[in-house]
């Protein structure tokens, strides 16, 4: 076996990896394609660990909508995933309705007529259920309000309450 020449092409949501190799002197021009569902620049889901489903969109639509299954089911099994533990464990811990007892997440696009158009918009729920679960929530600092923070609140106080003691209806006590 030869040498093996790998390069990447991004563009716009998938990443294709081919990967070539020699053999006896001939050259094998595709030898292995993987598709990757680009997340971030650091993250990847191989397209192998996605499952599509097709199938009829609900709600009204015409004719169209009883004869073309455009709607897509998109299932993406969080234990099993190539995904870093720490993420599959945000996943499965946020309480998401569109996620299984068995950890697959489910997702349905039916917005559009096009099922292509559908895909994308599967994809791109599920990067951003990915990059939400991924991002790590900053911790809040407790802090202080400052000495003339707390003067402006007391003074707003006073002056509030002055305002509402000359509202007050003056009752004669003395009849």
């Amino acid at each position: 076996m030869g040498s093996t020449v790998s390069y990447m092409r991004r563009s716009g949501a998938c990443t294709c990896c081919r990967i070539g190799a020699h053999l006896s002197g001939k050259y094998l021009s595709i030898s292995y394609i993987r598709t990757m569902i680009e997340i971030s620049e650091t993250l990847q889901i191989a397209d192998e660990e996605v499952t599509w489903t097709a199938v009829r969109a609900q709600g009204a639509g015409g004719q169209n909508v009883n004869k073309v299954s455009s709607a897509i089911h998109l299932r993406f099994d969080i234990p099993g995933s190539s995904l870093p533990q720490w993420i599959k464990q945000r996943l499965l811990q946020s309480g998401d309705q569109r996620i299984t007892k068995e950890g697959v997440l489910v997702i349905k696009a039916q917005v559009f007529r096009s099922q292509e158009r559908n895909k994308q918009a599967a994809i791109e729920r599920l990067r951003e259920i990915v990059r939400a679960a991924a991002a790590i929530p900053t911790v809040r600092r407790t802090t202080r309000p400052t000495h003339a923070a707390r003067e402006r609140r007391l003074s707003e106080k006073k002056t509030l309450g002055e305002r509402k003691r000359v509202r007050r209806i003056i009752r004669d006590i003395e009849h």
